[in-house]
């Protein structure tokens, strides 16, 4: 079932929108800030996600900069907002799509089902990476023992969604340091920023389940004093 996180200030507009998606088996998500929206998007790992840019805690491009820092989720931006320059900021911000208010149902579900299609034949030719003894395949959300590996390696490996959206900040920023600011704001969203014994958790989990020497990390790392680093 497509998972769709819909995000808006109105709670008119969500009621309507997760029965007219419900009806159309959709599984629905709802959100009603900037913050709600990121914490949602880091745990229930929507397939696309629909977002109105006058929130009241931020920006919905701020929201659109957070998610795009970890995840090529498609946006579909559904605003009040018709001046083109808004339109041109959502989607220089990494926004797939716009649509402006009042709109019309079977056009947004049109665009929805476009972006999905997209999606998903963007993440069939998604490489995976290897981690340790496994092949990390982002785009089907599986860990598993890669050719070669000890005999006593487990066949595949379960990670949480928080998990998940922790390694693939890093994943895909091969090489770079990520901040442990930045880190927390894309996986938690802003409210979060100084919760570092989060990193120190998740960080270690990861190196439990992926690094064959967790005390002794080879791609997994910590920078002291300045954030994270996967390293192929």
């Amino acid at each position: 079932m497509v998972r769709v996180l819909v995000v808006d200030d109105e709670p008119q507009l969500l009621r309507a929108m997760r029965i007219n998606l419900a009806a159309r088996h959709y599984e629905v998500v709802l959100a009603a800030d900037g913050a709600g929206a990121l914490d949602a998007a880091s745990r229930h790992l929507p397939d696309v996600v629909v977002l109105d840019l006058g929130l009241p805690d931020m920006d919905g491009t701020d929201v659109i900069a957070g998610l795009r820092g970890w995840t090529k989720v498609p946006i579909l931006v559904l605003s009040g907002r018709a001046d083109s320059a808004d339109k041109v900021d959502a989607l220089d911000a990494g926004a797939d799509d716009y649509v402006t208010k009042p709109f019309s149902m079977d056009e947004l579900l049109a665009r929805l089902r476009a972006l999905i299609r997209r999606s998903e034949s963007e993440a069939a030719d998604e490489p995976a990476v290897t981690i340790g003894h496994y092949t990390v395949d982002l785009a089907a959300k599986t860990v598993q023992r890669r050719p070669g590996a000890p005999a006593d390696t487990p066949e595949q490996v379960h990670l949480t969604k928080t998990e998940w959206a922790v390694l693939e900040v890093l994943v895909r920023n091969p090489g770079r340091l990520v901040s442990g600011r930045q880190l927390l704001q894309q996986v938690w969203g802003p409210a979060y920023q100084s919760e570092t014994n989060y990193l120190r958790f998740y960080l270690a989990r990861l190196r439990q389940k992926l690094e064959p020497e967790p005390s002794h990390p080879k791609q997994l790392l910590t920078e002291s004093g300045m954030g994270y680093r996967f390293q192929p």
